[in-house]
């Protein structure tokens, strides 16, 4: 079936393309038996509007992308979900892309969604990527933009994070407060910014507490799995059977250490304390439950998508938009896994 137009309605009718337009968007100076008469066999004839012409006329494609390193992590599953809930209140349709962590994809993806014109773009970093043409592309095109939780400081773009440091520092704080003196930290690829805040948050609180630092005590993820956790936990007692804590860049790695530590009867947290970072709905299902760092995850992606929503209304009117960053608060969560009895 070829698609209906205006045009054909209004042959049909014997009126103007004019009047059925206005008919069809319940204009007052056309009256109500014209009105009736075009919605009914507008319904008829199935016709719906071209949206193309929409978008050239109103200068909108009323959708956005968002661009995130994995579909499946419950973190950014539930951002997805703030920002698929907060667009449909807005009658924004979300394209929802994954990078899979790779700086080529990425730039794809950017090209993909400039290509589409969208009205603004949301993305949380690659771990390969930072402050690289595609992200200065978008900026340079005047696109509105957020970046959010995975972000580049160099980027002259609005970002809805949280204090990685912080919370890192106050994780490992709480490792020392329960008594551990030897605290291995399993971090995040070099790259990305909030692994290079955590790695830092975990030597402030180190040096804070005149513990020396020692480089051999931080193990590298590449992918940031369940079975790095695995696989650095047994390193980590092989190399360094005196350790009496453990800082993970993520809940998931963390689960991996735990499940090595509860096959090779290590007592946790009387052997190792370990605390993890995101709050994964797992971690308090888990024997023992994981300690961790809660990311408001659902806030983050309303947060991201109302300051974008902002950021739109400011292009669509021409008016200046300056760009500015949000930070979420965090909070240390204690539970069996470094909850020691002193």
């Amino acid at each position: 079936m070829k698609d209906i137009t205006l045009k054909e309605i209004a042959s049909k009718l014997g009126i103007s393309i004019t009047t059925v337009s206005k008919a069809l968007k319940n204009y007052p100076d056309v009256s109500e038996k014209t009105k009736k008469a075009v919605v009914e066999l507008a319904q008829k004839l199935h016709y719906t509007p071209n949206s193309f012409a929409v978008n050239l006329r109103t200068k909108e494609s009323k959708t956005i992308g968002l661009i995130i390193p994995e579909v499946m992590h419950h973190f950014f599953s539930n951002i997805i979900n703030a920002i698929i809930d907060e667009a449909e209140k807005n009658e924004y349709l979300v394209i929802i892309l994954q990078s899979n962590e790779t700086l080529a994809l990425e730039k794809k993806q950017v090209e993909l969604l400039i290509n589409k014109r969208v009205d603004g773009i949301l993305m949380s970093l690659s771990n390969e990527s930072n402050n690289d043409d595609h992200i200065k592309e978008i900026i340079e095109r005047n696109i509105p933009f957020v970046m959010f939780d995975k972000i580049s400081k160099l980027s002259k773009c609005s970002k809805v994070i949280i204090n990685d440091q912080k919370a890192a520092f106050n994780a490992v704080q709480h490792l020392i407060d329960s008594g551990c003196k030897k605290i291995a930290h399993i971090r995040g690829p070099l790259n990305p910014q909030n692994a290079i805040d955590r790695f830092i948050g975990y030597k402030k609180a180190l040096e804070k507490n005149n513990i020396p630092f020692d480089s051999k005590l931080v193990y590298t993820c590449e992918n940031v799995t369940f079975q790095e956790g695995v696989d650095f936990a047994k390193q980590i007692i092989e190399e360094h059977p005196d350790v009496d804590g453990i800082f993970a860049i993520t809940d998931l790695v963390a689960v991996g250490v735990l499940s090595h530590f509860n096959d090779n009867n290590i007592k946790i947290p009387e052997q190792v304390a370990v605390i993890g970072f995101s709050n994964w709905f797992m971690s308090q299902v888990l024997t023992p439950k994981l300690s961790t760092v809660d990311q408001p995850s659902h806030l983050m992606g309303v947060e991201a998508f109302n300051l974008l929503l902002e950021e739109m209304h400011c292009h669509k009117e021409g008016t200046t938009f300056t760009p500015r960053t949000i930070e979420l608060e965090t909070n240390t969560i204690i539970r069996e896994s470094s909850m020691r009895i002193r």
